[in-house]
This record gives C-alpha cells, sequence and structure tokens, in this order.
C-alpha cells in the first residue's frame, strides 16, 4: 500500500514539474524575436534621412538669375504689377506694338496664334505710344488677351530692351541673350523664330 502511494506522489510530482515548465516559457523568446517593434520604426527614419539631402537639392536652384533686361515694373492692361524678373529662366517673346500701327495690326492674329501653341514660350505685349485707352480698345479687337499685354505709354520697357520703333519682336533665350526681328511677321516667320528660341 505505501509502494502504490509512493509511486502516485512522484508522478503527480512529475506532472506538476512538466506543467510548471509548459509552453508559456519556451515560446516568448521565439516570440520577441519574431516581431521587433523597433525594426519597423527604424526603417521609415533611416528612409527619412536619406531623402532629407534629395529634398534640399532640388529647392536649391528654385530661380535663375534675372538679366539686366529683366529687371523692370510695369502695369498690365487689366491693372495687375508685373516684375519682369518673373520670367527669368525662361523662353520669352515680347511683341512691341502700338494702337494706331496696321503691321501691328495685321500680325496680331499670328501672335495670338503662337501664344496658344508655344505654351512653354511666355509672350507679352508691350503697347505704347497712345493712351491706354487706346491700347485696351486694341487688345478687345484683336481678342490678344490670352497673354500677358503691358500699358508701356511712358516708353520705360521699350527703353529697357532697346527697342524704338513698332512692330517689332524681342527673343529672349532662358540665359538672357536676346535677338529682334522688326514687323510685320507672317505666321510662318514667327513659328520660325520661336521654334529657334525654343531649340537654342
Amino acid at each position: 500500500m505505501l509502494k502504490v502511494r509512493a509511486v502516485a506522489v512522484l508522478v503527480s510530482a512529475a506532472l506538476l514539474a512538466t506543467a510548471c515548465a509548459g509552453p508559456g516559457e519556451g515560446t516568448a523568446p521565439a516570440d520577441s524575436a519574431r516581431i521587433d517593434p523597433s525594426a519597423t520604426s527604424a526603417a521609415p527614419s533611416s528612409d527619412a534621412a536619406t531623402e532629407a539631402p534629395a529634398a534640399s537639392d532640388t529647392s536649391a536652384p528654385e530661380k535663375a538669375a534675372a538679366p539686366e533686361a529683366l529687371k523692370f515694373s510695369a502695369k498690365t492692361l487689366d491693372g495687375k504689377e508685373f516684375k519682369g524678373e518673373t520670367l527669368a529662366g525662361k523662353p520669352v517673346v515680347f511683341w512691341f506694338w502700338a494702337p494706331w500701327c496696321p503691321k501691328c495690326l495685321s500680325e496680331a492674329p499670328h501672335v495670338k496664334a503662337a501664344a496658344a501653341e508655344y505654351g512653354d514660350v511666355a509672350f507679352v505685349g508691350v503697347a505704347g505710344l497712345d493712351t491706354e485707352a487706346a491700347m485696351k480698345e486694341f487688345v478687345q479687337r484683336t481678342g490678344t488677351s490670352g497673354f500677358t499685354q503691358l500699358s508701356d505709354e511712358k516708353g520705360a520697357v521699350w527703353t529697357k530692351l532697346g527697342v524704338s520703333a513698332q512692330s517689332t519682336f524681342v527673343f529672349m533665350k532662358p540665359d538672357g541673350t536676346t535677338a529682334k526681328a522688326s514687323g510685320p511677321l507672317g505666321k510662318e516667320q514667327l513659328d520660325d523664330l520661336v521654334r529657334t528660341l525654343m531649340d537654342g
């Protein structure tokens, strides 16, 4: 009888020992090794560290230096302030015209079409040699309000770009170099000059 009780006690002790050393103790380290919270949070911070220099590199050359010819202020025919320096780094076509000029009137449809066709080129009309009321009437009659039109009654922009007569075109490359052409220009002539401006 004592032997049976001794055996029962030993079996019970063995079962309790096994239960105490159950799967909870052995699996905890394995689980913590599989899911590492620090690994997931470290990845974005390292990505952010590598992206930061790239962001600062692209923002550095934001504005091109304005050539001397673009250092002017003027008023648009719709009453807004205009700074020539906003054109820096772009190909630009300046069209110098006067409201009473028959050459300007004849080439207006070509300038309007080119401004619509060549979206990468800035077109700027510079009206002079007359009143602002006459300039506005010319723009309305020719339908050339689709691009910037400056009122230059005093001729300040004309002088700045070395223009003394209408109709004159000044083609400015992104680096600030210019070429002039006297009008009237037909559609093909104007298109050729704009394409040359874009190629160069």
